[in-house]
């Protein structure tokens, strides 16, 4: 069972970076630092079970967005070769 502790959701865990632009708090999560975003976009305070379902929900997304709307998908390793074939 899992209890809610409203100030424990919060409390995002501390931010490790993983590149200049991009941080992650959650094992394969990863944002735009929102230190880069905060003068242009307002932000919020998300609760931590909301980020991990978001993160969870992704693939089911991306699932639903292929079978309506895609009739080819590339795959990010094929898209970053064609950029190296070209440069």
């Amino acid at each position: 069972m899992r209890t809610f502790r409203h100030a424990d959701e919060r409390r995002p865990p501390a931010a490790r970076r993983a590149s200049d632009v991009a941080i992650t708090r959650f094992d394969h999560v990863y944002e735009v630092d929102p230190r880069l975003m905060e003068e242009h976009v307002a932000q919020q305070a998300i609760p931590n079970w909301d980020t991990l379902r978001i993160a969870d929900g992704r693939h089911d997304h991306l699932d639903w967005m292929h079978r309506h709307w895609c009739e080819t998908v590339v795959s990010g390793e094929q898209l970053l070769a064609e950029v190296e074939a070209d440069g």
